[in-house]
């Protein structure tokens, strides 16, 4: 999947309700670590939405990410809030200011992804496996619920190019559910408790050291 664009397809009828501080990882704390020069603003009325995300995220490292809008931005689900290339270190956004920071982190968690090895990505998979398998429904952004909702039993037991593309977005919408600030969204369908043992992963995994994009 690398050096493909990976859109964030639009679910045009949710919207954020609400955005405040919550407790668990990475919620409810600034994170001190210096970020200048990592994100560079094609467009300069990104920077300040970008410089509010980055306190509450973990640190990051690595080289220059370029961020800028491209309107009318489509993928292969329809309209897209944003597309992310990864050979091209750069992200394109196409999302209303209220939405910017849940996609922002989802964007710049694709890059985690990709550096996370695949230790970390198989047991973030061993986990998604065992909600299914535990009838768990719903998802923490449309997404990964689209992808989850094409999901068969055969591709979770071959662990096929749709569900390894399913863990992707998944890891990545967690992450902006866990980060961006947003309390609350109709796209967060996933049940509290399954929540809290993905904030705890999240934790153990990523927590307290400098994460490379």
């Amino acid at each position: 999947m690398v050096g493909r664009a990976h859109g964030l397809p639009r679910n045009r009828g949710l919207a954020p309700r609400k955005t405040a501080a919550r407790s668990g990882p990475g919620q409810g704390r600034p994170w001190a670590h210096p970020t200048d020069g990592l994100f560079v603003a094609d467009d300069p009325s990104l920077a300040p939405g970008v410089a509010r995300v980055l306190r509450r995220l973990p640190p990051l490292a690595g080289a220059p990410i370029r961020i800028g809008r491209a309107p009318g931005l489509r993928g292969r689900y329809g309209a897209s809030h944003a597309g992310t290339l990864l050979r091209d270190r750069r992200i394109l956004f196409d999302c209303a200011p209220a939405e910017f920071p849940r996609i922002f982190v989802h964007e710049v968690f694709h890059f985690v992804w990709l550096r996370a090895g695949n230790a970390a990505r198989r047991s973030f998979g061993q986990l998604l496996a065992s909600e299914i398998e535990g009838g768990v429904s719903g998802e923490l952004g449309w997404s990964a619920e689209l992808r989850k909702g094409k999901l068969t039993a055969a591709d979770r037991r071959n662990r096929t190019r749709p569900w390894r593309e399913y863990c992707c977005e998944s890891f990545c919408d967690t992450a902006a559910w866990l980060y961006s600030g947003v309390e609350r969204h109709d796209e967060f369908t996933l049940a509290k408790r399954c929540r809290k043992t993905r904030g705890q992963w999240f934790d153990r995994m990523l927590g307290g050291r400098q994460i490379p994009i």
